[in-house]
């Protein structure tokens, strides 16, 4: 079995579109977190930018992700979220623990 793995995901809404996103985001959140694979997905929107948003995301392990990555429903949700944000995308940061667990 691999590592879990962890990132964060950053986006920017459109003006005037933070509570689509908001709304959008949410619900594809419930759908995540009852993935197998998945341990936890935790939104934020950032106080400094209240359209800006950051989204934790751990998985059990590669396959987890994977599997994450292949879901219907992950494209649904991208295909909705792409004309809302100011990117072409989110953008991604993996993350690695420091120290002992």
């Amino acid at each position: 079995m691999s590592e879990p793995v962890a990132l964060y995901a950053e986006f920017t809404a459109i003006p005037g579109a933070a509570a689509e996103v908001e709304a959008l985001i949410r619900d594809y959140a419930q759908v995540v977190r009852a993935e197998p694979g998945n341990i936890a997905f935790e939104v934020y929107r950032r106080l400094e930018s209240p359209e800006g948003f950051v989204v934790f995301e751990t998985y059990r392990d590669r396959d987890g992700f994977a599997a994450h990555l292949e879901a219907e429903p992950g494209r649904v949700f991208n295909a909705k979220l792409t004309p809302l944000i100011v990117e072409p995308h989110s953008a991604l940061s993996f993350l690695t623990p420091v120290g002992a667990p």
